[in-house]
């Protein structure tokens, strides 16, 4: 197939693609003729290849075209752009590497276009207004890089701190002078005013050498364990400082180290150096969004997995730190500051606590500084979404409080996700201090095209914020830490969240031209790992959790079926095959069942236990959780699975998850992760470390994890019966032989130990820290042109960005504010009418509550001659509001109301001639008030705010609620 050829990074497409479109020329005509046949349109991958493919009637000829050039280039094709007669494609050969190319088909020309071209063209779909606009603006981050030094092999990216090492070592080398700016690097290094490693008596290079060398010969007399201490003195002769190390084993090499790297630099023992120096003692992380806490958090608005990251990633740079600086000779206490959002009203959290210690550290902690306004204090939870207007002025008080508790300056600033990176990114830029960036997850990824369809979206997301934070936060960062390579540059077929950051546009408001270069050596990849206390391996049975082992029997093995498990498992001898994860279309755990109940083979070998989600439908609000309850309840019933499969609902304990891996474990079960596409895959990280042999998608970051065939097993998740297949064979080689399932589970802590656990993570994270700076100090000027640009940029365009976002919010609020008076107004009015005078049997209008139950919330006196009029009003005052909601955003109100859309209408008729009650005279009287104003030109019948009504006897009440 296309997908198998090659493709070297020097071949131009622009140059190879005419002689592949002249050998298959009828073809290719018809082929493009059905590609602009539709007009102009955004075309994706796949439907490129379908017109590829529908336009050949040939066999041996398709095959023959798909497994040539023309097809490499259409299958490496991410999106093409049709204005007829021309078609622009954007190619991605491999990871990282982009060509634009014209072609026009008419005559089958091909031009090679730049990425700004390619935009504009792009950019005629959705605004031809904006892409012949001359002075559209046009952001270009990378004329500021070309100085730079870049990765050049797809294959190295992400290996940032590598790449600078090797980079710096020739830079060092270069000339006698060229060590001037490391010997200025270690001037510099203080701890509060105190001098470390060297004083500012070692001026020059050959001073610091000869320094070197006599403390090195001193120090090889004593005895390896001798204390820094007992030769303090001598150095300070020589005009050395404390930092070298703790023993004079540990001074000797560092002394040794730093005289190579001197003498004749090279990578290793430049890295090795950096990782020594003292340089990082004081660390500010930003995550601002959401419910921050230590409990109590997890499920609430905006809160999930960033929480338990940070606090997982700050125990493990502490410890980290406290070794090295004990290593040192130091007596310093380094100090952690977890900077996020003080919220008054916390949800009975301590998200209302200023100052919080984190569990398990010494000298870390959470601090909390409220959002300000004009008005004071923000009290309330604010959406991700609509945080931007509070960040320049938090940003500003953080500063303020950071200073105040640390005392002076931190060495280090980490943002995390979009709001903490872009505050990160102001606040290392104004005190000069190194910084570093995670985005965790990059939002234009997530929905498709919402870069240039991001007027559509703007209202409810603000993307047009969101992005521009992203490509300032990217572009001001020193570092930028990812979990995977695919993060940064995806896959062979699928580019990567950084990648997708390198060329696009938002049409009517920005084109970035060159936004983020994922060869840039500021990407480096330092996987996080599982926190050890919770998850270890089986084995280890004097650390085993055992008071959980009864709750874990109950759960896995009792013939019980309630809210908690479904199913049961009759042979409780059998292994386990087990999965955890959240009940999504994503993760795919309907569709390992499936492929559990369709092989027969894999039954009888083994049971299926899966903990995810809910149970009950009724008690989900999520309709993609409600689909797959659906759907893996329909599944039970046609493979017949009670008696070989467990459905657990979703467990939060994660110290009883960890022993329930372990318990997994202890059946010789497996771990399946099988979702369609998983960004890292933490659950794959946790299972290994519990010893679990484990199978796991090869769409995304397990993949990497896992070498297939060596510490685990790679899936298709697009093709089950290999994959349960995969699965039965490896239960039927451990049945013949007992320690085949040992190997794997040995094999998966080996590789768990050697790249994925917190330890590695804090210890490149740190030498990050230092050797970034050394790199900002050596890069300053340029560093400081770019940092200008940016700061151009964040006033001129995001500023105003942030302004038309609050000018919008105060419309609206204002707006919200008239409607709550109108209400009231028209509420008096209603209740001074007298009730109808005539006594007819009422029939009352139900409608949904959130439960599912249904109430009474208006019953209308109806005489027979008005009845259907008197309906007809009722439900059009109804449909009114609840097209308010839904227009709104207020979907959960909307939905209250779904079962009183009506088939009938309202027709013209004079509402005089009608005698209806007061109760429905208000009704109509509010959606007329608020229709009008909530859409003024095209839907004159809507309602913003959630009334609702309930009465009797024609009396009705109306709640507004305070959040409306």
């Amino acid at each position: 197939m296309a997908a198998s050829l090659s493709f070297k990074r020097s071949d131009s497409i622009a140059e190879s693609m005419p002689e592949a479109l002249k050998q298959s020329r009828y073809q290719m005509k018809r082929c493009f003729a059905r590609y602009v046949s539709k007009g102009k349109r955004l075309m994706k991958n796949q439907q490129l290849m379908e017109e590829l493919e529908k336009s050949m009637d040939d066999k041996v000829e398709k095959n023959k075209l798909m497994e040539g050039l023309l097809g490499y280039i259409i299958f490496s094709t991410q999106e093409a752009v049709v204005l007829p007669p021309f078609v622009a494609f954007a190619v991605r050969p491999h990871p990282g590497i982009w060509e634009y190319i014209k072609v026009n088909s008419d005559d089958l020309s091909v031009d090679g276009i730049t990425a700004a071209d390619y935009l504009k063209f792009k950019e005629l779909i959705f605004d031809e207004k904006w892409a012949k606009d001359d002075n559209a603006l046009e952001i270009d981050f990378g004329a500021f890089d070309l100085s730079t030094p870049h990765l050049t092999l797809p294959s190295s990216i992400g290996n940032g701190t590598q790449f600078l090492a090797r980079f710096l070592s020739s830079k060092l080398n270069e000339s006698s002078d060229s060590m001037k700016p490391l010997l200025d690097y270690l001037l510099a290094l203080n701890y509060r005013g105190e001098n470390l490693m060297i004083n500012s008596t070692l001026n020059t290079v050959n001073k610091l050498q000869t320094a070197l060398l006599l403390a090195e010969v001193f120090v090889s007399g004593l005895a390896k364990n001798t204390p820094f201490q007992k030769f303090e003195e001598r150095f300070e002769e020589w005009g050395l400082e404390k930092g070298w190390g703790d023993t004079a084993e540990r001074v000797k090499d560092t002394l040794n180290c730093l005289s190579e790297v001197l003498q004749a630099p090279d990578p290793v023992n430049l890295e090795k150096f950096f990782s020594r120096v003292p340089a990082v003692f004081n660390i500010v992380i930003f995550s601002i969004h959401g419910y921050f806490g230590q409990a109590d958090v997890l499920g609430l608005p905006d809160t999930g997995g960033q929480v338990v990251y940070i606090l997982d990633q700050v125990r493990a740079i502490e410890e980290e730190l406290l070794l090295r600086i004990k290593q040192q000779g130091l007596s310093v206490k380094p100090q952690i500051l977890v900077v996020t959002r003080l919220i008054p009203e916390s949800q009975g959290t301590k998200c209302n606590v200023e100052l919080e210690p984190i569990l398990d550290t010494k000298h870390s902690h959470i601090l909390r500084v409220p959002f300000k306004t004009e008005t004071g204090v923000l009290k309330y939870w604010v959406s991700r979404f609509d945080i931007y207007p509070y960040l320049e002025r938090y940003a500003q008080d953080a500063s303020e409080k950071i200073l105040d508790h640390l005392e002076g300056k931190p060495d280090l600033i980490i943002g995390n996700y979009t709001d903490g990176n872009l505050v990160a990114s102001l606040m290392a830029s104004k005190l000069g201090i190194t910084q570093g960036t995670i985005a965790h997850a990059l939002e234009k990824t997530k929905y498709e095209d919402s870069d240039i369809k991001w007027k559509e979206l703007d209202q409810k997301y603000h993307f047009s914020c969101q992005f521009t934070a992203d490509m300032i936060a990217m572009n001001s960062a020193d570092f930028i830490i990812t979990s995977t390579y695919q993060e940064i540059a995806g896959s062979k077929d699928r580019p990567g969240q950084y990648e997708s950051h390198y060329a696009f546009t938002l049409p009517g408001l920005s084109r970035f031209v060159a936004g983020i270069n994922v060869f840039n050596p500021k990407f480096n990849i330092a996987s996080p790992g599982a926190d050890q206390s919770v998850y270890f391996p089986h084995t280890q049975k004097q650390k085993r959790l055992t008071n959980f082992h009864p709750a874990i029997e109950e759960l896995l093995y009792s013939q019980v079926e309630n809210d908690e498990h479904i199913g049961y498992l009759t042979d409780s001898k059998k292994p386990i095959i087990f999965s955890m994860a959240r009940l999504d279309t994503v993760k795919n755990i309907s569709g390992l069942t499936e492929w559990y109940g369709k092989n027969k083979r894999l039954r009888e070998l083994a049971n299926l236990v899966v903990v995810a989600g809910l149970l009950d439908t009724s008690k989900s609000k999520d309709r993609e959780e409600i689909n797959e309850i659906q759907k893996m309840h329909s599944l039970i019933e046609k493979y017949k699975l009670k008696g070989h499969f467990r459905w657990i609902a979703a467990q939060t304990d994660r110290y009883r998850n960890g022993e329930l891996y372990r318990c997994i474990a202890d059946s010789r079960g497996v771990f399946v992760q099988p979702a369609l596409y998983e960004a890292f895959g933490l659950t794959v990280i946790e299972a290994m470390n519990c010893g679990l042999p484990t199978f796991a998608t090869n769409q995304g970051g397990p993949a990497e994890i896992i070498i297939d065939g060596v510490s685990g097993f790679h899936i298709n998740p697009n093709n089950g019966e290999e994959a349960s297949n995969k699965i039965a064979d490896f239960f039927e080689k451990c049945k013949a032989d007992s320690s085949y399932w040992h190997k794997y589970s040995t094999a998966g802590l080996v590789r768990i130990y050697e790249s994925y656990t917190w330890k590695i993570y804090a210890n490149k994270a740190l030498n990050m820290g230092s050797i970034y700076s050394f790199w900002k100090q050596l890069n300053k000027e340029e560093k400081q042109a770019k940092q200008r640009y940016i700061q151009m940029f964040y006033s001129l365009h995001f500023r105003n960005l942030v302004r038309m976002m609050q000018s919008s919010s105060a419309v609206a609020s204002q707006q919200e504010s008239t409607m709550q008076q109108q209400i009231v107004k028209v509420n008096r009015q209603a209740q001074r009418q007298p009730p109808p005078q005539r006594q007819h049997s009422g029939k009352a209008l139900q409608t949904c509550t959130k439960d599912n139950k249904r109430k009474k919330i208006l019953t209308v006196p109806c005489c027979n001659a008005n009845r259907k009029a008197e309906s007809r009003i009722q439900r059009f005052g109804f449909l009114s509001i609840f097209v308010g909601f839904w227009s709104f955003g207020r979907v959960w109100e909307a939905f209250g109301m779904i079962d009183i859309l009506f088939k009938s209408k309202l027709k013209s008729k004079s509402l005089s001639s009608v005698k209806i009650s007061a109760a429905s005279r208000r009704l109509l009287c509010l959606g007329e008030i608020t229709g009008n104003w909530a859409f003024p030109t095209t839907l004159k019948k809507a309602c913003m705010v959630g009334v609702l009504f309930r009465g009797h006897r024609g009396r009705v009440k109306s709640s507004i609620p305070h959040h409306a």
